[in-house]
């Protein structure tokens, strides 16, 4: 079993749903919440493809201003800063807490490895009461690349101090869990509402509809 499990941010531990009433009040419909956030992976993937990074946090804001001009919508001051406010504020998945708990009372280490800055992922769960259970927060702005770039996870295995064979990671995301078979870590997907695998990629060993499924899996229970 891997002596590191690594855990994406957005959507894995915290739930964007959160941001849809900031949405249904400034475009009329919660669910712009969910192509403005595949517009924020799509720039970022363009942004690594190109060799232009900025941050994460900009390109959350500047996918706000396309989906905006998508859907003919001029935002405001207030309803833009509720938005990029508000992912700081994100709450945690209801299972989210606990499977952490079940994993640091196993003694496995535990580490994040997200697009957002270092800062910004430190309020997040700071506030989402979560940061206790991290050894360490890592982010991709230490090599200026975003996931499922290569040079994410093989950053994240040095400051882990840990071969590949040795890390798992857990996402929502299928790109995300590509990248890190990819590199020769395990994997485990959480099929999140709305989540699949790709049938390009190679499976993960563990696939669960929560992370409370998946921690089942990683434990062996």
């Amino acid at each position: 079993m891997p002596e590191v499990v690594v855990f994406d941010v957005n959507e894995t531990l915290l739930d964007l749903a959160a941001l849809d009433s900031h949405f249904e009040r400034a475009f009329g419909d919660a669910s712009v919440r969910q192509q403005w956030f595949a517009q924020v992976l799509q720039s970022a993937l363009v942004a690594t493809l190109i060799d232009s990074y900025v941050d994460f946090g900009t390109i959350g804001a500047a996918a706000l201003e396309m989906t905006a001009a998508r859907q003919g919508v001029s935002l405001s001051g207030v309803e833009r800063a509720a938005v990029l406010s508000g992912v700081l504020t994100l709450p945690p998945h209801p299972e989210v807490r606990g499977s952490l708990a079940r994993l640091r009372a196993a003694g496995l280490r535990l580490a994040t490895l997200t697009n957002s800055t270092a800062k910004v992922a430190e309020a997040q769960l700071t506030n989402a009461g979560l940061i206790e259970y991290f050894d360490q927060i890592l982010s991709v702005e230490a090599v200026r690349q975003f996931k499922p770039a290569p040079g994410t996870y093989r950053m994240a295995a040095r400051e882990l101090g840990a071969q590949a064979g040795d890390l798992r990671l857990v996402a929502a995301h299928d790109w995300d869990v590509a990248g890190a078979l990819r590199a020769g870590w395990a994997a485990a997907f959480i099929a999140r509402a709305g989540m699949v695998l790709s049938p390009l990629s190679k499976r993960p060993d563990i696939v669960g509809r929560d992370l409370h499924e998946v921690v089942d899996g990683i434990l062996g229970e």
